[in-house]
């Protein structure tokens, strides 16, 4: 039996012939390809309003590789937060930005969600805010922007840092403002279940020069300057020096002669993936026991990541995850609420209850959703899901 997975990317030759081509030149860590990966990238940020006038909402300066997204998470709270400190979340975020905080000695705080979007908005984040507060991250969920606008406003209002994990949200857009470059600091991720796929990597964008110096030096051993053959023209060039004590984060030209390729397809992908999620709705928003996606809001454009379905009937989610599992769909819950987590439950002050989180935690199901995805496999799952009540 086919087994149709939820996440899946589309690699070709390609991509194995930019791989040969670095392989070729004997330069396979961080060089020239990195640069231009990094550059063209930016460009694809690069936005037109309706009267044709294109302006940049990131520019190459703004950008720095990174080994991942989960790393780049790491760096942002090491940059703005200190022990002690309280950072605000939607429980239901990636399971490395709770990592982060609470790797610094500082204090999750968790906070609701819409239950059908399964987004933070303004209201969940303004509820949490206290002395202690110094940063809030957000997730652009499936790749639909967040409340990001007014959620920017009061971040900036009230001096606290803002956090964009923008992972599953590569080239969403807010009126016509990529998601990402709103906050302080914003987050991609490029791993293998991504729209765009390096095998692994991230972005940090940052528009602030001093801050973007510090995240350079600590995502690449606090050096001064670049030791090495880049530098060898200067005299004693084994010599450096440090800034500050610093990891090594970095992406290869081998990942970025992927990535150089990925974004020659990414306009296609993010097509055929549209397609397909308005297959599902447009075949499903009549079935009386679940519930689809809410429309976009005006202005907001989606990277269409995730397709979530909910059940009406909270039981009937799990059944319907293992009778799609053994018709050979796979399927999957992202993300399991952090508030729930047993780890982190001291740190849950009262254990709180998040009504929005915990409604969307058990009636949600997310189904397959790629630019692999052909019409018959679309066909065959809303056929299953349709069948399962029958």
């Amino acid at each position: 039996m086919k087994t149709i997975n939820i996440y899946q990317p589309s690699l070709g030759k390609e991509e194995l012939n930019a791989v040969e081509e670095v392989f070729k030149s004997n330069w396979i860590g961080k060089g020239p390809k990195t640069d231009e990966f990094l550059k063209k990238f930016a460009n694809k940020l690069i936005t037109s309003n309706f009267n044709g006038l294109g302006f940049t909402t990131a520019k190459p300066t703004d950008l720095l590789s990174i080994s991942s997204c989960t790393e780049g998470l790491f760096q942002a709270i090491d940059l703005y937060v200190k022990p002690g400190d309280e950072v605000i979340l939607p429980s239901i975020s990636f399971i490395g930005a709770a990592n982060a905080i609470i790797a610094k000695g500082a204090i999750p705080i968790f906070c609701d969600c819409n239950p059908r979007t399964l987004n933070v908005e303004l209201d969940h984040i303004e509820s949490k805010i206290t002395k202690k507060t110094v940063a809030i991250i957000v997730l652009h969920y499936a790749g639909v922007p967040c409340d990001i606008e007014r959620i920017t406003n009061l971040c900036s209002h009230r001096n606290i840092k803002l956090i964009e994990d923008n992972a599953n949200s590569p080239f969403s857009r807010v009126n016509i403002k990529s998601t990402g470059t709103f906050g302080d600091i914003g987050l991609w991720s490029f791993d293998a279940m991504k729209q765009l796929v390096i095998g692994d990597g991230g972005m940090i964008y940052c528009n602030n020069k001093e801050d973007m110096q510090d995240l350079i030096h600590a995502t690449y051993l606090g050096l001064k300057t670049n030791s090495g053959f880049s530098n060898s023209i200067d005299e004693k060039w084994w010599e450096y020096d440090i800034a500050m004590p610093g990891r090594r984060c970095i992406t290869n030209d081998i990942q970025a002669a992927i990535g150089i390729e990925q974004l020659k397809k990414i306009d296609s992908q993010l097509v055929r993936r549209k397609l397909v999620h308005d297959m599902y709705t447009n075949t499903l928003k009549d079935v009386e026991w679940l519930d689809v996606p809410q429309e976009l809001l005006p202005g907001n454009e989606s990277s269409y990541y995730m397709y979530h379905i909910q059940t009406k009937d909270s039981k009937d989610r799990d059944k319907l995850a293992k009778y799609l599992r053994v018709q050979g769909v796979y399927t999957t819950f992202r993300y399991y609420p952090l508030h729930w987590v047993e780890y982190y439950r001291p740190l849950n002050v009262g254990h709180e209850h998040l009504p929005g989180t915990e409604y969307a935690a058990n009636h949600t199901l997310c189904i397959p959703l790629h630019q692999s995805l052909t019409d018959k496999d679309v066909s065959y799952i809303i056929k299953l899901i349709k069948d399962f009540k029958q």
